[in-house]
């Protein structure tokens, strides 16, 4: 059944999906589209698939497959490529009844650090994250340590099945753990960590839930798998977009939120922490308005927040919402119109793509994750000719179903790049989109 499927996405990929009576290619239904993309065997399949039914689809089954695509680009290293395909701007104007911050009133500080001192006096801490943006997990990922060290025992983390029993006892996700977005490397790196580190992991998404009902069946989940039998825990949650919203509205007239809702369950005020609001969207572009008029002026290598010079106070752009607002450092300052080419309202979005110059393939700097981890040169060598081509690093005694410390997807022969990795000693393994392992070879990272 696996070969069929296999087989069948190849002759896909040629033909460019099902072909009309005129013999020309037709575009699939949404059903198809799900269905194809879904069975899939990996993510080079994925991805080869989405490329080739992309120039028939049009209206909002276009935009689901930019999504799919910049979600399998995520997984597959390609982070620069996801943004640019999907770029998804969901970002809220700030009240103009708040102005920016300015330098002369505020000052960047690393909110990791921010967060923890506010966390120190609180039950439950819930960040949320842009699916296919894994800049931010980078936050979740510098919290870990330091919310163990305050006493946060349990880890709920959006995305993984509760099927997976194993995952505890095994210590990393796999391709059957949860959806896709586990097999990003950050996000696998998220859970492996917090599982070294004595959290217990809580999977809370709710299987065939509606939109209507998800929030209320995450919250309640993770109400009876945690506060329900240890009222006294302390909870960090780790969600998607606007699941940690204090208040209704993002997700639609009537929603209660599952922060929302926790909170009732609980009586705990939850410290909710958005960093999806002052990102870069414009990866390989210009990025005008609020999040530039911020980003431009205060600049940090890792994810930072305001304080207020005078009153110490953490900045919120929506303090309805969120107690915190991260702002993430650009992909390249070239995002951003540090210039002041663009007189316009401080407060008017607008991105233009792409610009000259910008190389696509140069992974971003943030990947070193303040310098923990190094570049690891590698290239189309390890894959005989075959291109495309996935290589990635997995710990030693983790097998290929593992989620990768790292991985990097090359497109053209001839061509080499990095991979970030902890100092250690991986096993990198080159395949296709068959599956099939081209080349292994065992490394050693020294520490730098």
């Amino acid at each position: 059944m696996r070969l069929k499927t296999v087989m069948c996405l190849i002759c896909t990929t040629v033909l460019l999906a099902s072909t009309s009576a005129h013999g020309q290619p037709s575009a699939p239904s949404t059903q198809e589209l799900l269905s194809r993309f879904g069975n899939a065997p990996n993510g080079l399949a994925r991805y080869d698939y989405l490329i080739a039914v992309m120039p028939l689809l049009k209206g909002d089954d276009k935009s689901l497959a930019q999504q799919l695509l910049a979600t399998v680009e995520s997984e597959l290293g390609l982070y620069n490529e996801a943004v640019m395909t999907f770029p998804f701007d969901n970002r809220v104007t700030p009240p103009r009844s708040t102005p920016l911050p300015q330098p002369d009133g505020w000052q960047n500080v690393d909110a990791a650090d921010a967060v923890t001192e506010l966390a120190a006096k609180r039950n439950i801490v819930m960040v949320n994250e842009a699916h296919h943006d894994a800049h931010t997990r980078e936050l979740t990922l510098a919290l870990l340590p330091r919310l163990r060290a305050l006493g946060f025992r349990y880890l709920a983390v959006e995305a993984l099945s509760q099927k997976d029993t194993e995952l505890m006892h095994r210590g990393y996700v796999t391709e059957n753990s949860g959806s896709e977005y586990l097999l990003e490397p950050l996000y696998g790196e998220i859970v492996r960590q917090a599982i070294r580190l004595g959290y217990i992991i809580v999977p809370y998404d709710v299987d065939n839930a509606g939109e209507e009902d998800r929030d209320t069946d995450q919250a309640r989940t993770i109400y009876e798998k945690v506060f329900a039998k240890d009222p006294h825990a302390k909870l960090f949650v780790h969600a998607g977009y606007s699941h940690i919203d204090k208040a209704a509205g993002n997700l639609g007239d009537g929603i209660k939120t599952m922060a929302m809702q926790l909170k009732q369950l609980t009586g705990e005020d939850p410290l909710c922490v958005d960093q999806v609001q002052f990102r870069d969207v414009a990866v390989g572009g210009l990025d005008f308005g609020f999040y530039n008029s911020v980003a431009s002026k205060f600049t940090s290598p890792v994810p930072y927040v305001l304080r207020e010079r005078s009153s110490g106070a953490i900045w919120s752009s929506d303090p309805q919402r969120h107690d915190v607002t991260v702002v993430l450092p650009p992909a390249s300052e070239q995002d951003l119109d540090i210039n002041g080419v663009m007189k316009s309202d401080v407060l008017r979005r607008e991105v233009v793509l792409p610009r000259a110059p910008f190389d696509v393939s140069q992974r971003p700097s943030w990947l070193t994750l303040n310098g923990k981890r190094v570049p690891v040169r590698i290239s189309t060598d390890l894959c005989g000719g075959q291109i495309p081509c996935v290589v990635e690093a997995h710990y030693p005694t983790e097998p290929d179903a593992a989620t990768p410390a790292d991985r990097y997807t090359f497109l053209h022969n001839h061509s080499h790049n990095v991979l970030y990795l902890f100092p250690g000693h991986y096993r990198l393994r080159a395949w296709d989109a068959s599956g099939k392992t081209l080349q292994q070879q065992d490394i050693d990272v020294p520490a730098h």
